[in-house]
């Protein structure tokens, strides 16, 4: 028991308690801010949507989309993250003390390293269920249809957080897995226990692949969608309620992919530099500072989400929709148009 007490205090005398001269807190309350303003914005936003789609839905009898119960899911958790995680940084430039000196027995220190370790891995994870959802729904619409349901979608993120929970608390195990970095307004897991660093890493980068593989998978299908309403222009008639339904759909399903595809870009590109760090040695990533950066980058990922979902609005996709060529163009359409009469004509003319 000595030893160990020998080895806490040598511990916490290499760790500083005071922030270096000339930190400023500026970075941290607009990161702050930002975030906050954003999700409040995107819930808002998100609320707008609910009613309109509860209103538009009375007379059909169709439920609100379960893709927004996800967005609105995600919004809520990286909102959550924000306002529990950097007021402990505003507090530490407050009264010039690192996380360690903030309170008794690194318990600061433990709470912000595993709030960013959980709030990170929860991000992840419900963008994993909202590309897993569109998967569903568009590669395999009947059993979509069947088993998944709005209720469902709302037992996600219970289920997310309990997940998140359990993972994230093994290095709670440890009393010394969580580390100050500089300049002391951060605590993460430490580099000397290698191997829950790049476990996490490591999951970190197999969820992104498999977000990606699903968003791989639902183009695929788009296009084989867009192929066959091309190929249903010149066969037999359907009906312009049934052409219209198919192509608002198709309109739908794309702008969720365009959203979805953004938000899981903008977690890659923020995840990049932590799965670097993750697997560098820890002389190396001090020297280069690897280490602040990537835990910069990674509580950005909170902050740009909901300005995603804020700034791409319907008016936005579907401009970029028309840009990415989703949209059949005029001339395409014109000449499908010309091809389908010649047809007509010809089958006219074998029938007299």
């Amino acid at each position: 028991m000595g030893n160990t007490s020998n080895d806490s205090q040598s511990e916490n005398r290499e760790e500083p308690l005071w922030l270096p001269s000339g930190e400023s807190p500026a970075i941290s309350s607009v990161m702050f801010t930002a975030g906050v303003l954003g999700n409040l914005i995107a819930l808002a936003l998100l609320v707008r949507r609910w009613r309109g789609d509860s209103g538009r839905s009375e007379g059909r009898g169709n439920s609100i989309s379960l893709f927004h119960v996800l967005v609105t899911e995600l919004v809520l958790t990286d909102l959550l993250g924000t306002c529990l995680i950097s007021p402990v940084v505003l507090a530490s430039y407050a009264q010039n003390r690192t996380l360690v000196a903030l309170g008794p027995e690194r318990r600061v220190c433990t709470y912000f390293a595993f709030s960013m370790t959980f709030f990170s891995l929860a991000t992840m994870l419900m963008l994993f269920a909202m590309a897993l959802e569109r998967y569903l729904a568009i590669g395999h619409p009947y059993f979509y249809q069947r088993r998944v349901t709005r209720r469902s979608g709302l037992a996600v993120l219970p289920t997310i957080y309990i997940v998140s929970l359990l993972f994230c608390s093994l290095p709670l195990l440890d009393h010394w897995k969580y580390a100050q970095y500089n300049p002391g307004t951060w605590c993460f897991i430490g580099h000397k226990q290698t191997t829950y660093l790049r476990l996490y890493a490591t999951l970190l980068l197999l969820l992104i692949i498999a977000v990606l593989a699903c968003n791989f998978s639902v183009i695929v299908n788009l296009i084989h969608m867009h192929r066959r309403g091309r190929r249903s222009r010149c066969g037999p008639s359907l009906g312009s309620s049934h052409r219209r339904a198919e192509r608002v759909s198709m309109a739908e399903e794309t702008d969720h992919l365009i959203l979805l595809a953004i938000m899981t870009i903008t977690f890659a590109v923020c995840s990049l530099p932590f799965t670097i760090f993750a697997y560098m040695n820890e002389n190396s990533s001090r020297k280069e500072k690897w280490d602040l950066q990537a835990l910069r980058f990674l509580s950005i990922n909170s902050i740009i989400d909901p300005w995603v979902f804020a700034i791409l609005r319907p008016p936005v996709l579907r401009l970029m929709r028309s840009v990415l060529c989703c949209r059949v163009s005029l001339r395409t359409q014109e000449a499908t148009q010309t091809s389908c009469s010649t047809q007509s004509n010809a089958s006219k003319q074998i029938d007299l």
